[in-house]
């Protein structure tokens, strides 16, 4: 396990974070932050409503400071396996990588899922 990873995602959550992440990035105006640093300065000003991390991100350290803001600042995180699939669930174009996104708005359509996936995250860091 790398070095940013706080606890296991199950599969079946995972796929509802990809699910929640193309629901959400599907809605144009600025519903998601991507990349480490966007991640960075959205979990620093509290802005994120959630933070989505890639699994296998090279090295880990790269990522290994956001859980720690994301606990101070209170704002749920969650990882998936692949920060290749994660790009492409947030609409970035084929073939590109990010190890994370922020979400930052949530529109009515999403307004279930995300909660689901927050409720995942409740269970799986307790």
């Amino acid at each position: 396990m790398s070095v940013h990873i706080a606890y296991e995602t199950p599969q079946d959550v995972q796929e509802q974070v990809y699910e929640m992440v193309k629901a959400l990035s599907k809605d144009a105006g600025g519903a998601v932050k991507k990349g480490a640093n966007e991640v960075t300065k959205a979990a620093e000003r509290g802005t994120a409503q959630m933070v989505v991390m890639a699994e296998n991100v090279n090295p880990g350290e790269l990522l290994a400071h956001i859980p720690m803001i994301c606990k101070e600042k209170e704002i749920p995180f969650i990882y998936v396996e692949d920060q290749t699939y994660l790009a492409e669930a947030a609409g970035m174009p084929t073939g590109t990588r990010t190890a994370a996104i922020a979400v930052m708005n949530v529109n009515k359509d999403g307004a279930d899922r995300f909660n689901e996936v927050k409720g995942h995250f409740e269970t799986l860091s307790a």
